[in-house]
């Protein structure tokens, strides 16, 4: 019993925080306040998804349970991502009543292909982030590249969508991803810093217990 229950409360929370990360987005985007603007363009990008199924990876002892949890756990978060913005279709600024929405956006008018499209590409995609998020469980230089992979994608993509799109979406669209860019290369520094600090900690001691055992080798 005591084991059955170790294993559902993990699923449980890996799956829900799936579902919690699929509805983070919309929800931030139905106020137009900044900080709710800036929460909702980072969880409709694609680095804090990566970053869930690294998460979920690292968290789990077992490659399998990594690899499956964070497919399903991703799969869930698009659905419910997709579903609630179709039932809750965002109103273009200028529209006062639900009778303006244009065609197409429609509550039920669910946009079957986004969600099958995207829901198998998070199933298919899902596992070997949840892989890399297990082996970045490896301490010192070994795991190294895979604890960086979330900051290089938030950078990348940070990147990408400034020198593309910044010019038409606005001051708080630009601001949103430099901090962005600022706060990945902080994480990528500290990640780096961490794995050197550690070995050298890790030599150190190693050092101590060769010089301790030393004097006993002597005659």
């Amino acid at each position: 019993m005591h084991l059955a229950r170790g294993r559902v409360a993990p699923v449980t929370v890996s799956l829900g925080a799936g579902l919690l990360l699929g509805l983070v987005g919309p929800i931030a985007g139905k106020w137009d306040n900044p900080a709710c603007v800036a929460v909702s363009i980072v969880f409709s990008s694609g680095w804090p998804w990566a970053c869930y199924a690294l998460l979920v990876g690292y968290f789990r002892r077992s490659k399998i349970e990594s690899a499956l949890l964070a497919s399903l756990g991703l799969a869930i978060g698009v659905v419910t991502y997709y579903v609630f913005k179709d039932l809750n279709p965002t109103i273009p600024a200028g529209l006062e009543s639900a009778t303006s929405v244009p065609d197409g956006m429609e509550s039920n008018s669910f946009n079957k292909a986004q969600i099958l499209v995207w829901g198998m590409a998070a199933f298919v995609f899902g596992a070997p982030v949840g892989l890399m998020g297990n082996v970045a469980r490896t301490p010192g230089i070994g795991g190294l590249p895979f604890r960086l992979l979330v900051p290089l994608t938030a950078f990348f993509e940070a990147t990408q969508r400034l020198s593309v799109e910044a010019d038409s979406q606005g001051p708080v669209f630009a601001v949103t991803w430099n901090v962005t860019r600022v706060a990945a290369c902080v994480v990528a520094v500290a990640l780096v810093g961490h794995t050197v600090w550690s070995w050298r900690v890790r030599r150190s001691r190693a050092d101590g217990r060769t010089e301790a055992a030393a004097p006993a080798r002597r005659p």
